[in-house]
Formats: structure tokens, sequence, C-alpha cells
């Protein structure tokens, strides 16, 4: 389990599209007061994820074979599949012009409300599910599924974590940098979704297959 929450874990949070808002939103007027709300959000929405399937297996894991085990892994696989099959798609289509989202000309007048609803809408629901899917396995009696389950929603908060501070800390500084690696990420923002949605997709699948079979 801990090596799985590691790899979604860290797909979430080198995600391109939600990550070029958030540098959007921390070049606005109040930009670290919007960040903090996306981040905040962003947090929120994992955990709350997380809580539920807690309050769902009781905190303990479903016995091996079982119908809930059985189907917990049958969600991994399918959301591993999706994703194969989704990154096979995007790498197929000739790439798109992408131009800044519409409502980027408004992000100066935007609430920190707003930026909360927008890291709602951001969230990569898909890794999130394969997430949720993995937690069924953790038992909340032991302290080392605590802290992977707590290190799954830091880790795939990291990157926001990080700018966020960056920006607190050195205004300035950060708001070139930033920019920069938001041009990058815009440039490179097809070959990074289909990169994360095929080694994600494929790692969920034989994961699941073997599990499955074993």
């Amino acid at each position: 389990m801990v090596l799985d929450l590691l790899v979604i874990g860290t797909a979430v949070t080198l995600g391109p599209l939600h990550n070029s808002a958030f540098i959007l939103l921390l070049s606005s007027r109040r930009g670290t007061r919007q960040g903090l709300a996306f981040l905040l959000s962003w947090l929120a929405n994992l955990v709350a994820v997380i809580a539920c399937v807690m309050l769902l297996t009781g905190g303990q894991p479903p016995a091996r074979h079982s119908t809930p085990s059985t189907v917990a892994i049958a969600a991994k696989l399918a959301i591993g599949v999706a994703l194969v099959l989704y990154g096979a798609h995007r790498h197929r289509r000739p790439p798109r012009p992408h131009g800044p989202p519409r409502w980027a000309a408004r992000v100066d007048d935007a609430s920190p409300a707003t930026a909360a609803g927008l890291a709602w809408l951001l969230q990569p629901w898909a890794l999130v599910g394969a997430g949720a899917a993995i937690a069924v396995d953790a038992d909340l009696s032991t302290p080392t599924d605590w802290l992977a389950l707590t290190g799954y929603c830091l880790l795939a908060t990291l990157s926001l974590i990080l700018m966020e501070t960056y920006a607190l800390r050195a205004p300035a500084a950060a708001g070139a940098r930033l920019n920069a690696l938001r041009s990058w990420l815009e440039q490179h923002q097809e070959q990074l979704i289909v990169t994360l949605s095929l080694l994600v997709g494929l790692w969920l699948t034989a994961r699941s297959t073997y599990e499955l079979i074993a």
C-alpha cells in the first residue's frame, strides 16, 4: 500500500494543469491569499476522500479475496486501464495549441472561495479515486498506515506547498521563476499528461492484475 500511495501521490503533485492554475493565482493581486485558499481546498478534498474510505471500512482492511477487497482491486484495475487508454488517445491525436483558460482574465477579481472551488474542479479525480481504492487496505490500528495516509495527502499537495511558501518568503524572485515554470508546463502539458497517464495506468493495471490472480 505504501508504495502504491507513493506512486499516486507523486503523479498527483506533478500534474501540469493544477500547477499552472496555481501559479496564475499566485501572480494575481491577492495571490498568496488565493493560493492559500486553493491549497487548503485541495488538501481538504484529499483528506475528505480518505476519511470517507476509512468510515466505510471502519479503519480495518477487508479480508483477502473478500467481496470488498475484490471490488477495490477491480476499481484500481479499471482506473489503470482507463488511464492507459486515455494516455494512448492523447498521444495519438495531433497536439492542439493551449491558450490561457477563460478564467485567467478574471483572476485578479477572483475571491478565495472561487480559488477553493477551482481546486476542486482541477483535482485529478481518476488518480484520487485510485488513491481511495488503495487506502481500502489501510489498517488504522497501526501507526505506519496512519503515516502512509498522511504522507500521501501531503505528497499530493507538495508542489502547492512549496510554491506557496516560496511566494510568501521571496515574492519578487518567486514571481519571475514561477511564471517561467508555468510557461514550461504549458509548452510540455501534453507530454506530461500522456507520460503520467501511461506510467500510472500501467502501474495500476499490473499491480491490480497481480493482486487478482495471486
